[in-house]
């Protein structure tokens, strides 16, 4: 006496393997990213409620005017990030992006620390809808125009 799977039932077990693989490499897959997720908190959400130290997080908001200082280091800078609500002091240590100014927006991944200031690993500076690129800035709509055409030459 022999066991004879029919093939219909030879599927069946086939795609329910393939749906239980499936499904388990997707909790394997987000249990390995619980720690590398990075969370977005505005500077009333950080002043509101303080994630963890230990944890990762972004920062995001406007560098306050009159708040970039650098440290005697020539590396370490300090400034305030802001919301229109809430002020978060952060200190950074590195080269800053080139477009990190006073009165821009700026995202900044690090961590809190115990004293309340923010501790940057890495800052990314964002520009407004009508950012112009240096090399562009005076010429006027068909000086445009021509550069482009010149570069695609």
């Amino acid at each position: 006496m022999s066991l004879s799977v029919k093939p219909k039932h030879q599927r069946l077990v086939l795609l329910v393997i393939a749906l239980v693989a499936l499904v388990g490499a997707g909790l394997l897959a987000a249990w390995a990213l619980r720690s590398q997720a990075s969370y977005f908190y505005l500077p009333s959400e950080i002043v509101a409620e303080a994630p963890d130290p230990d944890r990762g997080v972004r920062l995001g908001g406007m560098v306050e005017s009159g708040s970039i200082k650098t440290a005697p280091d020539g590396v370490t800078i300090t400034f305030v990030v802001g919301d229109g609500t809430a002020r978060v002091p952060v200190t950074f240590a590195g080269i800053a992006p080139a477009l990190f100014v006073e009165g821009s927006g700026v995202v900044a991944e690090g961590r809190m620390g115990a004293d309340g200031t923010f501790v940057a690993d890495n800052l990314l500076a964002k520009h407004d809808e009508n950012y112009m690129p240096r090399e562009l800035e005076g010429m006027t709509t068909d000086d445009v125009r021509a550069q482009i055409e010149a570069t695609l030459q």
